[in-house]
């Protein structure tokens, strides 16, 4: 999962310092350690320093781009930055392989609606899955206060919307061996959420909402799989809409998407108009992106909780 959050350079820590600053901002510092790159002025040193933001140590971070190995983290390196984890993965082992295979297999079952009994019997072959499911629905108390012990169960009390939404994140989920599943869970969550909350702040209903999240999930398919997005997608039943947007970026989901990717490359003019086209505000944005981050460190929190999560 991610470990901190680093505002990289003087210019993003202006940019950034409202946020901070405001009662939404202050809430990320509690969740995980928060830095700014050294070199601020005082005057802004001063201003992250009361919102509980602290300098790093540069000497303590490594930056790369390219498949991190462990034996990259010598001397006083403490942190990893990058973006490592969408380097294309190494051969997943045989277990990786068929874990992530049969959670595909759900997505499918589910997507289609299939039989509680189909679903719950390919369940029953992956431990993991298994049992993050009954843990899921056990701590979030949908139960009514009691206690949930089958999957057929699960999966009534649950939902089936839910159910998808569990099982697309759970494609990311860590494995043992795959050192990118952690980040790849907690980049696709941040990004699933935050289309999915920004097609509500657009006005878009409950439906086109539901397909925004699944449009930021899917997004990332390719890249954990290690193939061609569209390769990946084939398998899948989703709707045209939502196969478009991922391909083409096409219509209002396509937009959406977009819209998020452009944020995360930190290109804000084309955000800026992105937002414009759909009547959004910076502030909306920033609202939709911090909801989306306190929502994903949940995610990863209750994910942390088994080793094969």
């Amino acid at each position: 999962m991610p470990a901190a959050l680093l505002a990289d350079g003087a210019g993003d820590a202006v940019a950034l310092l409202a946020l901070v600053e405001s009662g939404a901002g202050r809430v990320l510092p509690a969740a995980l350690p928060c830095f700014v790159a050294p070199g601020l002025e005082p005057s802004l040193r001063q201003a992250y320093a009361e919102a509980h933001w602290k300098q790093i140590d540069l000497g303590a971070l490594l930056h790369t781009s390219a498949p991190f190995v462990p034996s990259q983290l010598g001397g006083d390196v403490k942190w990893i930055d990058g973006d490592w984890y969408l380097a294309p993965p190494e051969k997943a082992s045989g277990a990786q392989a068929a874990s992530r295979s049969l959670a595909l297999q759900l997505v499918q079952l589910v997507g289609e609606d299939a039989d509680t009994h189909q679903i719950e019997a390919l369940l029953r072959q992956d431990v993991a899955l298994s049992y993050h499911l009954l843990r899921l629905v056990n701590s979030l108390g949908v139960g009514g206060g009691r206690k949930v012990n089958s999957f057929a169960q699960a999966i009534l009390i649950l939902g089936r919307q839910q159910l998808r939404r569990w099982l697309n994140l759970m494609l990311f989920a860590a494995r043992q061996g795959d050192m990118r599943s952690a980040m790849l869970l907690s980049r696709v969550a941040l990004r699933g959420r935050a289309v999915e909350l920004l097609a509500k702040a657009g006005g878009f209903d409950k439906n086109m909402q539901e397909q925004a999240f699944m449009t930021g999930m899917f997004s990332l398919l390719g890249v954990l799989f290690g193939m061609p997005l569209c390769d990946a997608l084939a398998p899948l039943a989703i709707s045209n809409g939502v196969r478009a947007a991922l391909l083409d970026r096409a219509g209002d989901l396509g937009a959406l998407l977009a819209l998020v990717e452009s944020a995360e490359r930190g290109d804000f003019a084309d955000v800026a108009a992105k937002l414009a086209a759909f009547q959004l505000s910076a502030a909306d944005f920033n609202d939709a992106v911090l909801e989306a981050a306190g929502w994903m460190l949940e995610v990863v929190k209750e994910n942390k909780g088994g080793a094969n999560a």
